[in-house]
């Protein structure tokens, strides 16, 4: 989960940076157009699909109605902390990740401008950004050895997984692989030092199980860890342990990860009541009729939902330098989508 909250702040806050590169602001009206129009149509078809499977027998379990309200209004982290149960609809349980995505989405277009604005120097700009990371570690090791919070407070609550995606705007703001001048390593400093040695932290916060570690240092590696990964593989995306990323498959898999992201489950769950065989061909049958039905959605809404995006984009663009939106508009459609735990 963490390595998409990164990737989202990443993303977004390169949009963002461009935009204020090319127009010397940022539209605050454009940025949750974009995001509403994005994020919101297949989010709530596909909620409201899986409510009328679970309703009729066809998702195990049912679903009770406070849940799905709290899913419809971007709470569901919370609604999951404070019931300790789940009463969702069965496979609509990663919505608490979105969730933390849409409160990120709400405060930290402000924050940008303001950092934009009021602090000169980029680098400047993402220590900013690190030091509330490090508040936040701070705050969670309060929650835990302090006020012994569940694993769930730490793991699923907004004030405390945000810094995940903060890592990823901190590298778009300062260090930008894909806007900033090449880096100061070499190559092979990168390839045989900092890369192998951000793997085996990566790998660390995966291994060691100790719980108290894992709800309060383990973000925080993995936020410092990924920094060095997302580096290389947008520098260097021929070498070897990045090339699979690159092909064709890779590149279908990222357009559809939004759908995908949200049908899997659901479908995952719907196959595993209704088909009685061995866990591996209900797994790729699900795998099968999950990409069936994310294309499906990403042909019949997502695509529609882009050219209604382009068309506002340009009716409401404000006179001036070459609006920043259509930049952020083609920088959407070639990148994966940030929405994935996003």
């Amino acid at each position: 989960m963490t390595v998409f909250f990164f990737l989202s702040g990443y993303l977004i806050t390169t949009l963002m940076r461009m935009e204020w590169e090319t127009c010397g602001s940022v539209s605050l009206g454009q940025f949750y157009l974009r995001r509403a129009l994005r994020i919101l149509p297949p989010f709530y078809l596909t909620l409201a699909l899986a409510t009328a499977a679970a309703a009729i027998g066809i998702l195990p379990f049912g679903f009770t109605p406070s849940a799905v309200v709290a899913q419809s209004l971007h709470v569901f982290n919370y609604w999951l902390i404070t019931h300790r149960s789940t009463g969702e609809p069965a496979g609509t349980g990663v919505y608490w990740s979105l969730a933390v995505e849409e409160h990120f989405y709400l405060v930290f277009p402000l924050a940008f401008i303001a950092l934009q604005k009021g602090v000169r120097e980029p680098a400047r700009r993402a220590m900013i950004l690190y030091a509330v990371c490090a508040a936040i570690l701070a705050w969670r090791m309060i929650l835990v050895y302090r006020l012994h919070a569940s694993a769930d407070r730490t793991y699923m609550a907004s004030d405390t997984r945000v810094d995940s995606i903060l890592y990823g705007c901190a590298l778009a703001i300062y260090g930008n692989p894909s806007l900033d001048g090449s880096s100061r390593f070499s190559e092979a400093t990168w390839k045989w030092g900092i890369l192998p040695v951000s793997m085996g932290v990566l790998l660390l916060t995966f291994v060691y199980r100790d719980a108290a570690f894992r709800e309060t240092m383990r973000y925080s590696l993995q936020g410092v860890a990924l920094t060095p990964l997302f580096m290389t593989s947008i520098r260097y995306p021929t070498w070897g342990i990045y090339r699979p990323l690159n092909t064709r498959a890779a590149s279908f898999v990222g357009v559809l990860s939004y759908s995908l992201y949200l049908v899997h489950h659901v479908i995952l769950f719907a196959v595993q009541d209704h088909v009685a065989i061995h866990p591996v061909g209900q797994a790729a049958i699900a795998l099968g009729l999950s990409l069936a039905l994310a294309w499906t959605i990403y042909r019949l809404v997502e695509k529609p939902c882009a050219v209604l995006r382009r068309r506002l984009s340009r009716a409401t663009r404000a006179p001036g330098p070459r609006g920043a939106d259509v930049q952020a508009t083609r920088s959407e459609a070639q990148v994966p989508s940030p929405e994935v735990g996003s």
